[in-house]
């Protein structure tokens, strides 16, 4: 339980924050002052070692285990986290937990469908209706959802994947127009190709020749752009979809 919070005290959760681009979001956050909620839903390890690094940059974070794909497991959380934090709200939420099982649509089976659909877009629904009451109530808040450049192109053996990103994105608008009275911006980020620890060698290769800048994104590039987005900075964009992808990748 938190029992040395301070009123100025502002948090923001960030899903799939133990690795990838979720840890250097969760650093970035940090680092412009946030309390940083960390997610993640099996890797402990790699959630602590993200906690330990904010805490070495003189920042504050907990970790919060759930599974993003399981209302149920999202429900116990929060219900958890708002009972130990009376009086406090998530003022940013980074949707970023996700998973991809690719496979020829011809191939793929129905686990492979559900699970990226459940792990892509369903768990927006379940996150974001938790934290968005209190957003409401405040009259403050920014969610950030990451989608993806394969929401707006085709490619082979990513149907379930591009259908979970191209629905977020809907989903993001729409909420946008449903919050913007209360002053709560929603926008999805479509990255391109990164450099994370789940990308593969053969991956790199085959879209390299397509990124004008000639080089993968990095991580900390996706969190310079949700710090912007989470900032006053950015209190009047909302509704829209950024692509962070080198160039414009074809």
């Amino acid at each position: 339980m938190n029992t040395n919070r301070t009123k100025d005290k502002r948090y923001a959760l960030v899903t799939g924050g133990s690795r990838g681009i979720g840890r250097a979001v969760c650093l970035q956050l940090a680092r412009d002052g946030y309390h940083v909620i960390i997610n993640y839903r099996s890797n402990q390890c790699a959630a602590q070692e993200t906690k330990l690094e904010i805490e070495k940059i003189g920042g504050e974070a907990e970790l919060l285990p759930f599974d993003v794909a399981d209302m149920a497991s999202v429900d116990k959380a929060l219900s958890r986290w708002e009972q130990d934090n009376k009086g406090e709200f998530i003022e940013v939420l980074v949707n970023n937990a996700g998973i991809a099982r690719n496979n020829l649509l011809l191939d793929m089976t129905l686990d492979e469908w559900h699970d990226v659909i459940n792990a892509n877009l369903n768990s927006f629904f379940y996150v974001t209706r938790r934290v968005l009451l209190e957003m409401v109530l405040h009259h403050k808040g920014s969610i950030i959802n990451m989608s993806s450049i394969l929401a707006h192109i085709g490619m082979r053996s990513c149907v379930n994947y591009s259908a979970a990103k191209a629905a977020l994105i809907g989903a993001t608008k729409s909420l946008a127009v449903e919050v913007a009275p209360k002053k709560i911006t929603v926008n999805a980020i479509a990255p391109g190709g990164f450099d994370t620890e789940i990308i593969n060698d053969e991956f790199k290769q085959m879209v390299l020749p397509h990124i004008p800048m000639k080089r993968l994104g990095r991580p900390e590039e996706i969190a310079d752009l949700v710090s912007f987005l989470a900032s006053e900075k950015a209190r009047y964009i909302s509704g829209q979809v950024i692509g962070i992808d080198g160039g414009g990748f074809v």
